[in-house]
């Protein structure tokens, strides 16, 4: 979201959420599983002030991060962009969620880099 643009809501955030991963484009990434660190932003349209203080009338952590760790679970990608499409798609499935940032990092790849990795916004 641009900076100083704030809508009526709040910010849901996911941190490092740490996987093993197949993704990537070189031959040895393609036979060998590599960790990969997602982080998700969301923001989400306010609650109503009548609504009850229980799980069921909120957008769960839990469901977000199962979500994530089934579309990494369904098999291999070639390239982190197309893994962070398919998260960002999934979060604003949900009706409540109008913007999103995923950030997929991959910290294994260079020995003298800690990380690598990209960030995407969608609305």
């Amino acid at each position: 979201m641009p900076p100083g643009v704030e809508r009526p809501g709040y910010r849901m955030f996911l941190r490092d959420l740490e996987m093993i991963a197949s993704v990537g484009v070189h031959p040895h990434e393609k036979i060998r599983p590599q960790r990969i660190r997602v982080s998700i932003e969301l923001r989400v349209q306010p609650r109503a002030r009548s609504a009850p203080d229980t799980l069921e009338s909120v957008l769960s952590y839990e469901d977000v991060a199962n979500a994530v760790r089934s579309i990494v679970g369904q098999g291999h990608v070639h390239l982190i962009e197309t893994l962070a499409e398919r998260i960002a798609e999934s979060c604003l499935a949900h009706q409540e969620v109008n913007w999103v940032r995923v950030r997929i990092e991959k910290p294994d790849i260079f020995p003298d880099i800690a990380t690598v990795g990209i960030e995407i916004e969608r609305s």
